[in-house]
């Protein structure tokens, strides 16, 4: 039952199955001693009387118990027929439970109760651990009082060198943790609060601290062992794009990060480089300058995006941009008729081909490069691990790999989640980029919501209206979009105004007949569903109506906000909610509405939702942690991160005497699959 519940199966897992809280039952308190101060009380008493009093719901157990200063009063509103049964006048309990005050009066409800009998009443020796449990194991008398009987007993039967050190001395010393069985025996059963949170930290750093080394030698190995194609020159085609073509000058970050593929490219070793950038950041032209340089060096490139309408905007941007200069860019999608597919894979082979640009098509094994050394893969989370790894098998070495995300990452989750790969952050927009005006605003607004967008309109701008489409929800949100849709018509009645609409019900074609009409103007509105958070550049669009703004995450929202203000206009976003919305949600709105940048945003969406929320990190395998939050414990993940590094640094293979211990830890962890090594 415990694997099953909660999988538990060996006595390791039990060690590691944590107490969420601990109740202090160390001492024992006079009845009137007792005060609204008193959280949580712990007393000794006679039970002098009890009886059942009220019916139906307001029926309850009331007990009174004294202590030779006063008296309390217990109440049950839950399983009393089975606690009347185990009462006994005149008999002595040791009482627990959370105080409060009826009347001026003591009360303690639903109690935890035990038989005293002659011994003298003393509080434990230790605070008393509260484990999480399910109904199930409850049912087989497996309550976390139990649990917590189990682990002591197995505590009981261990000492020092059943928990050998897995830090190095230095280590040790220089954070001043206590031992390993020290830290168990004072996670579970501390006998103050200090020690349980020296047991803690010293759990949470050890947690970190090998997720961070782990990370650190598949970077380590990676950097030392993996072969790559050298780019060892910059010539005519980078150079001629970038004095003559080059749309606009590029940003401090952006030229930091091209220095750093640069660096990468040119080092023999495979680059696996993660480049997070806000919308807007243009990551894009990084991305076209990256794989000119792989050209220069006689190597082809490729983008593998994930939807048809964003590959083809790569496609569009990027053959515009280079329509002057001899660079061969096709585009490879599903819904490409069979001739044109033939072509484009004839070309590709033949290596006619410079750049092509695609959705998963691109990894098909029908795919064959002449000679592919740079591959882009952009919105990395929307695409598996094993189809990223295909990438790998299109040449005899690996092509380098640039993993482009337009969802800002919070450090302390780059850091768990990506940490074996190198990664680059582009925290600067491109000049003359005006900040994105956001809004909060109620159902009983949108008349003038309405009338706002019409201005917009009427000064020759477009406007997006974006409704939810949840899975478990879809049939409703559908059904919302439509009426939402004849909602906006009758605001707007055509023709003097003309709106498309986007959503996941239409075939291909549909959407991008739809869409293609609002990019190229023939429509001012575009009603749909998310489908629209990536791969619409529309510049003239200066208005984001995010409908039932408060079922979307933070990021979400941040993602769909950018679809504005691509422009030199101003840009606005309105968050329109129902007039009734949850704190937390109105939280979300109000963060959104004070900042436009991206990784304050991620921050706080992280601190939010926490890390098994956010899209992506999943495949990471490193966010498993049993005791660390690397949201509460930003400051011990720096320190083991920084610790994991120096050692690497200067003893990568761990063959120290000091790092032994370490190395010997690590041998006996079971090893895991290095997917993260295909980024």
């Amino acid at each position: 039952m415990l694997k099953k519940e909660v999988s538990i199966f060996t006595f390791k897992d039990l060690l590691e199955f944590y107490p969420f809280r601990h109740v202090d039952k160390t001492k024992v308190d006079t009845i009137a001693s007792l005060s609204p101060k008193n959280e949580y009380t712990q007393i000794a008493g006679k039970l002098r009387q009890y009886a059942v009093v009220g019916e139906g719901r307001a029926k309850r157990l009331v007990a009174y118990v004294q202590d030779s200063t006063g008296e309390i009063e217990l109440a049950w509103f839950q399983g009393i027929n089975w606690v009347q049964k185990t009462l006994e006048l005149g008999q002595q309990y040791l009482v627990f439970g959370k105080l409060t005050f009826f009347m001026g009066n003591p009360q303690i409800v639903h109690p935890e109760i035990e038989i005293l009998g002659n011994e003298k009443p003393e509080g434990k020796k230790y605070l008393e651990p509260i484990y999480p449990s399910t109904e199930k194991l409850k049912a087989r008398g497996m309550s976390g009082r139990a649990m917590g009987k189990l682990t002591f007993s197995l505590l009981q039967q261990l000492n020092e060198k059943d928990f050998p050190e897995n830090l190095s001395p230095a280590i040790i010393n220089q954070y001043h943790f206590i031992s390993r069985f020290a830290a168990y025996n004072n996670i579970h059963f501390p006998t103050s609060e200090e020690n349980y949170h020296q047991a803690a930290r010293r759990i949470k750093f050890e947690e970190l601290f090998f997720a961070q080394l782990r990370l650190g030698i598949r970077r380590s190995e990676r950097h030392r062992f993996s072969q790559g194609w050298v780019f060892d020159k910059v010539g005519d085609v980078f150079n001629t794009f970038y004095n003559n073509y080059l749309p606009f000058q590029l940003t401090n970050a952006q030229k930091r990060v091209l220095k750093e593929i640069r660096k990468d490219t040119g080092s023999g070793r495979q680059m696996n480089r993660l480049l997070q950038g806000d919308v807007g950041s243009g990551k894009t032209i990084v991305a076209l300058l990256s794989m000119l340089i792989a050209a220069d060096n006689g190597f082809q490139s490729c983008i593998m995006a994930p939807t048809e309408i964003l590959a083809q905007q790569h496609y569009q941007s990027i053959k515009e941009s280079l329509k002057d200069m001899p660079v061969q860019v096709r585009l490879l999608i599903g819904s490409l008729k069979a001739k044109e597919k033939k072509q484009v894979l004839k070309e590709c082979e033949e290596g006619v081909v410079t750049i092509l640009i695609g959705t998963h098509a691109v990894i098909e094994d029908k795919v064959i490069f002449k000679n592919l050394g740079f591959a882009v893969v952009d919105e990395q989370h929307k695409f598996g691990v094993a189809q990223r790894a295909q990438l790998w098998k299109k040449n005899s070495i690996p092509p380098h790999i640039l993993i482009m995300t337009a969802t800002p990452i919070p450090r302390t989750l780059a850091l768990t989640a990506y940490g074996d790969l190198d990664y680059s952050v582009m925290d600067e927009l491109p000049p003359g980029r005006q900040p994105i005006v956001t809004v909060h605003r109620y159902e009983h607004t949108r008349p003038q919501v309405m009338d706002f967008l019409k201005e917009e309109i009427k000064k020759g701008r477009q406007v997006y209206i974006v409704y939810p489409l949840i899975e478990e929800s879809a049939k409703m949100d559908y059904e919302n979009l439509m009426k939402g849709y004849e909602e906006v018509k009758s605001f707007m009645p055509e023709p003097k105004y003309w709106i498309s609409m986007v959503h996941g019900k239409q075939s291909a074609e549909q959407k991008d007949t739809n869409m293609q009409r609002f990019v190229t103007g023939d429509t001012q509105i575009l009603v749909g569903t998310t489908v629209i958070e990536v791969g619409v550049n529309v510049p003239n669009a200066s208005v984001m109506v995010i409908e039932s703004a408060e079922k979307f995450g933070l990021s979400q929202l941040h993602q769909l906000r950018g679809r504005v203000g691509r422009g030199s206009e101003k840009s606005f976003c309105i968050l329109l909610t129902s007039n009734k919305i949850s704190n937390e949600a109105r939280e979300r709105l109000k963060s959104l509405c004070a900042t436009n940048d991206g990784f304050k945003i991620a921050e706080k969406d992280l601190e939010i939702r926490g890390p098994g929320d956010i899209e992506g990190t999943r495949q990471s395998g490193e966010l498993n942690f049993k005791l660390a939050s690397i949201v509460q414990d930003k400051a011990i993940l720096e320190a083991a991160r920084a610790v994991a590094t120096k050692i690497l640094d200067t003893d990568p293979d761990l063959a120290t005497p000091e790092n032994l211990p370490i190395k010997n830890y690590l041998h006996t962890q079971k090893a895991k699959t290095a997917w993260s090594k295909i980024s």
